[in-house]
């Protein structure tokens, strides 16, 4: 089929909104296939009868939504999905560039992080001289107002000067222990909850393994698990996460590892209840060779109890904690705890590499962990993540959008079309995440909407979302 023939059956407005939904429906199903060349927008417009202001006002939409780009000497083509195959997080994100509101993103919101104290040298160590620590900038001091200073390791402002000392500062280890759900056996600290991630995937699976993930899922997982050569299964989900019956069904097809978000599951916001917590370790419990890994991406700023299989299967159950979303992505920073038989040879091949992470970083993360100031700003945080996400579930009510409550900072949004609904938000001048990229096995459609990052008119939003919801291109006319 042509280009044109594709969209005159697909056309049913002859508007700008109307011919990117034709666009956008003829790439859904096959009839504008990926990398496919667009005629030029004048032939576009005398063939359909259009006035090139219209075409080129469609392709804006078009752009923005993600659907085609501009290839250079080609000219316009169908964007390439890579959905299929590594990259499927940055194929969501495709386009997601100008928007006056760009909720596609999935990161925290900056004013809500907690200030950073200054830097300072603590006391010398004997027999050296204590190297002057940098004055504070106006401005720089602890959220709380005070100036407050982060003390590093003896005699040097970078923190401890041996490769040999211990690669968690023990300060860190107690503190992390103390908090932790449920007795750790090993603690370590990684850079970041995606790294944690990779190294213990890398150590437990092999090329040919299975491993089951929750459906929908993170989709930098599913790009980690297939570059490693590992089959996924996907096990759906509810408002409490990983149904226990789609777990006991994946487990019939000896995965070597369950990978599972326990709170504030990224995309939907579902959190495990206890009685969902202890069914899905009823039912790992059975099969004692097959490790879970937690994965909780939302951290401190989720409001649901940071449940754990570990307190029933410790000998099973692998966690990962993220301090990105509540004290910066860019600190970098998760805390890993596992049985000493998994975790130890993986600290052994970590040391070939980058050894340990940071213990400057470590340093601010303890400092940031017990500042009474740092401490208050991530629960301001964490409430006014959730009342973002109350008012904007609310106001879906309002308009036949029912949500479960749900936590953390996203919301899976159920559309009649993907692809119309990113260009109806595209046209209100809001960005979301096309949601099949987050998808393990086929399912209704969703966009996954960062609602933390919605600071004001909580009802204009929301009825845009509720629009988009409802978006879909007519039938062609006849």
């Amino acid at each position: 089929m042509s280009a044109f023939a594709a969209l005159r059956s697909h056309l049913a407005d002859l508007t700008a909104r109307g011919l990117a939904e034709a666009v956008g429906r003829a790439v859904g199903e096959g009839a504008l296939p990926a990398g496919s060349k667009l005629p030029p927008v004048r032939q576009v417009a005398a063939e359909l009868g259009m006035s090139p202001t219209t075409v080129n006002a469609a392709w804006q939409l078009l752009r923005r939504a993600g659907t085609i780009q501009t290839a250079g000497r080609r000219g316009t083509v169908v964007a390439v999905s890579r959905l299929d195959g590594p990259g499927r997080y940055r194929a969501a994100l495709r386009g997601r560039t100008g928007f006056p509101l760009d909720l596609s993103t999935g990161v925290p919101d900056p004013a809500l992080l907690p200030a950073l104290p200054p830097l300072a040298a603590s006391p010398a160590a004997p027999g050296r001289s204590a190297a002057p620590g940098p004055t504070a900038a106006p401005g720089c001091s602890a959220a709380s107002g005070r100036s407050a200073a982060f003390a590093l390791g003896p005699g040097s402002l970078l923190g401890p000067g041996s490769y040999l000392d211990e690669p968690v500062l023990p300060g860190l280890a107690a503190l992390l222990r103390d908090r932790w759900p449920y007795p750790a056996e090993r603690l370590a600290i990684f850079d970041g909850a995606m790294d944690a991630i990779d190294h213990v995937a890398s150590s437990l699976l092999r090329l040919g393994d299975r491993a089951v993930v929750e459906n929908p899922c993170f989709p930098p997982l599913l790009d980690l698990l297939e570059a490693l050569g590992v089959q996924v299964i996907g096990a759906d989900t509810d408002a409490f996460g990983m149904l226990p019956s789609t777990l006991a069904a994946a487990l019939t097809q000896r995965p070597a590892a369950v990978f599972l978000q326990p709170r504030a599951l990224n995309p939907t916001g579902a959190s495990w209840s206890p009685a969902r917590a202890a069914e899905l370790a009823a039912v790992l419990a059975e099969t004692p060779q097959v490790y879970a890994v937690e994965d909780d991406s939302a951290g401190d700023v989720s409001s649901a109890p940071p449940l754990s299989l570990g307190s029933w299967l410790p000998r099973q159950t692998l966690r990962v904690h993220s301090f990105s979303k509540s004290h910066g992505p860019d600190l970098r920073l998760a805390a890993v705890s596992a049985p000493a038989a998994v975790l130890d040879p993986v600290l052994e091949r970590r040391l070939l590499g980058q050894g340990w992470t940071s213990r400057l970083l470590q340093h601010l993360l303890l400092t940031l962990l017990t500042d009474p100031a740092s401490t208050a700003a991530v629960a301001r945080a964490r409430s006014e993540y959730a009342d973002r996400r109350h008012k904007i579930v609310t106001a879906l009510a309002t308009h036949d959008v029912p949500l479960p409550p749900g936590d953390g900072l996203n919301l899976w949004l159920p559309v009649a079309d993907e692809q119309a609904a990113l260009i109806s938000l595209a046209s209100n001048g809001i960005a979301a995440a096309a949601g099949t990229a987050f998808l393990v096995n086929p399912g209704p459609a969703h966009l996954r909407v960062t609602v933390g990052l919605i600071t004001t008119d909580h009802d204009t939003i929301a009825t845009h979302l509720a629009s988009a919801a409802r978006a879909a291109t007519p039938p062609p006319a006849r």
